[in-house]
């Protein structure tokens, strides 16, 4: 009895309903829109991602191999992420997941490990580019996917994050057709971008790298969303939510330093639940 509530409690891990919903949205795209995904690649960048996660293991001396992290991450890379060179696919992973272990603050990664890879290799290398409308824009393939998301969002205690992001950048781009007498067929049309949505829900929502109050999260992701829009709409460079994640991360610890509060960790929740199938809180 103890075996299955134990196993109970360690799937309600908020992460295996991130990897269930990255990989159907991978599954929809190869058999359904064949966008380009090479199955090579994404099995290269998974296995690169595992590999790096367990020689952090050891290097940073952590009692466990968790392997569900670097699942996440490297589904979010292979979605978004396009080159035709192997090479720069494994490199992708690597730096990725290398990122979680080197680039520390105060016990909280610095950067998303899928947008740190992207930026990196975007700035690095011409062979890289973001896939930014992979999904089409039909409203009810965005509607299903942000439902989709915002399952793994509430489950994941962030839901504030994306929810303030999509308000943010859906207020400038409506503002900005208004300002412009543009028809709201435009924005609409925007936000309807299969990579927003996936940056909305499962990018900027990472509780890793993510302020630890609900305030303090919402202040971020207007940040990003503001940033976002100037590199889109005034430099008129494209992945502006991408670039501007990169940058404003540099803001999550002085908004930690002025808004205090627990720092998230996957693990806390599952331990509190098995403890608690064994009489032990």
């Amino acid at each position: 009895m103890n075996t299955r509530n134990g196993l109970l409690a360690t799937l309600r891990d908020p992460r295996y309903y991130q990897i269930a919903v990255l990989s159907l949205l991978l599954g929809y795209g190869i058999a359904v829109l064949d966008f380009g995904i090479r199955w090579q690649y994404a099995l290269l960048i998974v296995i690169t991602a595992l590999v790096v996660q367990f020689a952090g293991t050891l290097y940073a001396k952590l009692p466990r191999f968790d392997p569900l992290s670097p699942l996440i991450t490297s589904l979010s890379l292979t979605l978004l992420l396009r080159t035709d060179e192997a090479a720069i696919a494994a490199l992708a992973a690597g730096l990725a997941i290398g990122s979680k272990f080197l680039l520390r603050f105060r016990g909280k990664h610095i950067f998303n490990p899928a947008n740190f890879a992207l930026v990196s290799l975007m700035l690095l290398s011409d062979r890289v580019w973001v896939s930014s409308g992979q999904w089409g824009s039909a409203a009810l393939g965005a509607f299903a996917l942000a439902c989709l998301g915002f399952l793994v969002l509430t489950k994941a205690k962030r839901a504030e994050t994306t929810i303030a992001f999509i308000v943010f950048y859906g207020a400038l781009l409506f503002g900005r057709a208004l300002w412009l007498d543009y028809p709201f067929s435009i924005p609409l049309h925007q936000v309807q971008n299969g990579a927003l949505l996936i940056f909305a829900f499962f990018m900027i929502s990472d509780p890793r790298t993510t302020p630890n109050t609900a305030i303090g999260r919402v202040l971020h992701a207007g940040l990003v969303a503001s940033v976002a829009y100037t590199i889109q709409f005034v430099f008129y460079q494209p992945n502006g939510p991408i670039l501007a994640l990169i940058i404003c991360a540099l803001t999550v610890p002085l908004i930690d330093m002025f808004m205090q509060g627990r720092i998230y960790r996957w693990e806390q929740v599952v331990d509190r639940r098995i403890s608690s199938t064994k009489g032990v809180f």
